[in-house]
């Protein structure tokens, strides 16, 4: 099948200009000035904006977590990334304590496949880490899992020592893959915890206040550390204040191959949006929103790069009988918050309309940078001869509102409820099948494939 899109505005992370793409077999034929030839489907984008589909590099479909489980699947968590503009994510497979990486990794492949409207690849949650680990490791790096995530944080489920870390880094090092880290100090916050619930402060609110900003910096700080030691990269996941940028800045000015992202969570809510009551319960994630300065100084940080990628960690559970698990105290309410279709206008309109970042870096953040990160470019996150077809039409002049009945996310609530932000999502093309056209979803279960991905790092 050929589909041609006509009269667009092409940006990539580096190019702005107008030009028609044919597209065939999956991926982008031909681009010129003016292509007059036949095609199966002709897409008018005049007056629009030609972008790389989203690539959403930090989501947890069907996460168990908590006592539940996050309420998006492959299926209705991929839609609704689709409906949003984002056409690949990254999702985070688990290995549980005690269990093989190759065990952790099929459990994912089995959870996606069938399912998924856009493509996919995964991450592996690692846990356990020896020496004896490194054949499974380098197994799962040939078949194109090659970033690995490992937690500071949730001692007894998640948490890793420093010496699992040092050995996940010294041998995803060697063979190009790279290791991706939650830090903060759980060890202490835990301890903060203790306190809190000693004296009774018990609601939702109390989540952010037991996980300081410092918390947070030292577990990065560390992180970096280790990976120095470890002659490794690192990436640090949803970086959510200055403390912790400011640790990330330094790094890099010393020339340390470290990298981070950050979340629109972190970029648009803050500590105030908890209140005083139960509602506070829909922004218990981790990290949690901190004070609203930190806000701008992510932005900066995104302007010049010292965080290279927005994701969403999109992670939802229900206010009904998911959250309400912790109707009584805050450390028993699952964390995470819905986010996958709502990220690519939020960051349009926050970063480029008011004039945070440039056009060109709203692209580079939200697609071209993470492909680069984790070994997908430029079969994604760009608009290049060869390259996938993974492409969105985009009304600049558009208007999206969000909230429960505008969105598709498998959830009881938004983050965003009642907003409406500047720029639309009007068209995605997913490998040159249309997914999304009049506001419609017009895939299938089952169209979207799993990423064999390539070396990390590649930025």
């Amino acid at each position: 099948m050929k589909t041609l899109i006509k009269n667009g505005r092409i940006v990539t992370a580096v190019d702005d200009y107008k030009a028609d793409i044919l597209i065939e077999d999956e991926q982008v034929s031909v681009i010129g000035k003016t292509l007059e030839m036949e095609a199966d489907k002709i897409i008018d984008a005049s007056g629009k904006l030609v972008i790389p589909g989203g690539i959403d590099p930090h989501t947890h479909m069907e996460l168990p977590f908590g006592g539940t489980s996050s309420s998006d699947d492959f299926f209705t968590g991929t839609r609704a990334a689709a409906f949003g503009g984002t056409t690949t994510i990254i999702d985070f497979a688990v290995q549980t304590k005690g269990e093989s990486m190759l065990a952790g990794a099929d459990k994912w492949h089995q959870k996606a496949e069938g399912k998924a409207v856009i493509d996919y690849g995964f991450h592996l949650i690692t846990t356990d880490f020896e020496d004896a680990h490194k054949p499974e490791m380098f197994k799962l790096i040939d078949e194109g899992i090659t970033s690995f995530k490992l937690f500071m944080a949730y001692p007894g489920v998640f948490l890793s020592d420093d010496a699992t870390i040092f050995r996940a880094m010294s041998a995803a090092g060697t063979r190009g893959g790279l290791v991706c880290m939650h830090a903060e100090n759980g060890i202490v916050i835990n301890e903060i915890i203790k306190r809190f619930l000693a004296d009774g402060r018990t609601a939702p609110k109390f989540h952010a206040l037991t996980r300081p900003t410092i918390a947070e910096a030292e577990g990065v700080h560390r992180a970096i550390a280790i990976a120095e030691m470890a002659e490794s990269p690192v990436y640090i996941v949803h970086l959510s204040s200055k403390d912790a940028l400011d640790q990330v800045r330094q790094a890099r000015d010393r020339g340390i191959p470290a990298f981070a992202e950050t979340c629109p969570q972190y970029l648009f809510h803050s500590v105030e949006d908890y209140g005083d009551g139960w509602d506070g319960a829909k922004y218990v994630m981790t990290p949690p929103l901190r004070e609203k300065h930190n806000n701008e100084e992510l932005w900066k940080g995104l302007k010049m790069d010292d965080l290279q990628v927005i994701s969403t960690d999109h992670c939802p559970f229900c206010m009904k009988e998911q959250k309400e698990l912790g109707k009584e105290s805050f450390d028993k309410i699952p964390n995470g918050a819905p986010g996958v279709e709502n990220r690519m206008a939020l960051i349009y309109n926050g970063g480029v309309i008011e004039n945070r970042i440039s056009l060109n870096r709203f692209v580079e953040l939200t697609s071209t940078a993470a492909a680069k990160m984790f070994g997908m470019f430029p079969k994604k996150g760009t608009i290049a001869v060869g390259s996938d077809a993974d492409i969105v039409i985009f009304d600049p002049n558009g208007e999206t509102k969000f909230g429960v009945e505008h969105e598709h996310m498998n959830v009881d609530y938004s983050s965003y409820e009642g907003w409406t932000v500047k720029g639309k999502v009007e068209t995605v093309l997913s490998r040159g099948r249309v997914v999304i056209e009049n506001g419609e979803h017009t895939g299938k279960q089952g169209d979207g494939q799993f990423i064999k991905r390539g070396e990390c790092v590649r930025i």
